[in-house]
């Protein structure tokens, strides 16, 4: 058996057992919740208060006892599974240089590995934050895919996965909930071939090396933003050519991730953002996404109120992800998720010499028509979409809207490949 597909058993396995935790802290919640309720019901009759705080004792005695034992069993199944795979992971074969990818092609949204690694993305959507901290086989931990491989950034590994090295690059960073794979929806309906992605076209229209980014969805933006501006770096050192045209493409969070690469990249005087010369966010939530902000009212509002269904859908709100929680207002550094007000200003850098192209979509096709204006394009808002607020622009901003285009089709739409083309074309 694999590393890697030791490592995946490893962490779903981990998974359940912190799930059987989670869900004997709920029911020891709810259980509580229903005494409070039930006490200050029977603390008002004096005959039966005493009687009332004794049975309660004793419930709670016994319920506590019961919970116990699941968690030590569960903690005792873990222990033996664990030294199990332990063993198959010792003699399992040594990883491999470079990993050879799956082909990203949209008619394979129906087989096996496509669900898995679908499955991999929502699950680190959800619970990414807890899988790192818990160092779970599940994390997506950031990858770069270069030509169908996933690549360590190292000169002689990258130079055989890259023989004929192109001096122009283009990386794709996808957004919440999704792997690399998302670049290629509804290619095969677009395009008339499943294969095609901006990046395919890119390299065949301009030269265009694609790189894309694997990462997990659910870690703070600023994290994946950091770790972002290292791999580039890295990258660019390991490069077997020289750059001198890099662009980033972001759709929705990975708009995100995309400026806040570039903050911290620039902060920390690294070499790779002088190469810059594009940014794209493709419908990216600079200004917040309806559902998070929604999320996070409905979290605040059910905290409040002191019962056993309540409480516990407050509980389970409240374990949504860091990366969740980061699109309510669109955070894109440590300083904008740490802070009270949602609406300052933001305080990320903007690479000074590169373009950025900020692209919007609406479900209506007229973009000003009411509905569109209100839904967007069902995920995201148009002003939310046409960029963060600034206090002075001192780079060159494109923004776009394209009416009849649903969020995820702005990752494969013939008319935002149009745009980027043009964009190239400029150079």
């Amino acid at each position: 058996m694999k590393r890697d597909a030791i490592r995946r058993w490893r962490g779903l396995k981990s998974l359940v057992h912190d799930a059987v935790d989670a869900t004997t802290d709920l029911v020891d919640l709810g259980h509580e919740s229903t005494s409070r309720a039930v006490t200050a019901v029977t603390d008002r009759i004096e005959p039966v208060r005493e009687p009332a705080r004794l049975v309660d004792d004793v419930r709670r005695v016994a319920t506590r006892g019961v919970l116990g034992t699941i968690r030590g069993v569960n903690r005792a199944v873990a222990v033996v599974t664990d030294a199990a795979l332990d063993y198959a992971e010792r003699a399992a074969d040594p990883p491999a240089e470079a990993i050879e990818a799956l082909p990203m092609r949209s008619d394979t949204t129906s087989s096996g590995p496509w669900i898995a690694d679908a499955a991999l993305g929502l699950v680190n959507a959800a619970v990414g934050d807890h899988l790192e901290r818990r160092h779970n086989g599940l994390d997506l931990e950031m990858a770069l895919r270069v030509n169908d491989h996933y690549v360590p950034l190292i000169p002689e590994v990258l130079a055989r996965v890259v023989p004929e090295p192109s001096r122009r690059v283009a990386v794709f960073v996808h957004g919440l909930a999704t792997t690399e794979w998302s670049w290629c929806l509804e290619a095969e309906g677009y395009h008339g071939d499943p294969a095609v992605t901006f990046g395919s076209l890119l390299q065949a229209d301009a030269g265009v090396l694609p790189v894309y980014v694997r990462y997990n969805t659910g870690r703070r933006v600023s994290q994946n933003g950091r770790r972002l501006a290292e791999r580039l770096e890295q990258f660019v050192q390991a490069y077997p050519g020289d750059i001198d045209d890099l662009s980033l493409v972001g759709h929705s969070m990975g708009g995100l991730v995309v400026r806040s690469a570039c903050h911290y990249g620039h902060a920390e005087g690294m070499r790779w953002p002088e190469l810059v010369e594009r940014v794209f966010c493709l419908g990216a939530p600079h200004r917040g996404a309806p559902l998070a902000k929604l999320g996070h009212a409905l979290t605040e509002t059910l905290e409040q109120i002191d019962l056993p269904a309540t409480r516990i859908t407050a509980r389970i709100l409240a374990g949504r992800s860091e990366g969740i929680q980061d699109l309510r207002n669109g955070a894109v550094i440590d300083e904008e998720w740490l802070r009270a007000d949602p609406d300052a200003i933001s305080d990320a850098r903007m690479l000074p010499a590169a373009r950025y192209y900020f692209v919007s979509a609406t479900l209506t096709e007229d973009p000003d028509h009411a509905v569109g204006k209100l839904i967007g394009d069902l995920l995201v808002r148009v002003p939310s979409s046409a960029g963060p607020a600034f206090d002075e622009a001192h780079f060159a901003i494109e923004t776009t809207r394209y009416g009849g285009v649903m969020h995820h089709q702005l990752q494969n739409h013939p008319a935002v490949y149009a745009q980027l083309r043009a964009a190239f074309d400029d150079a």
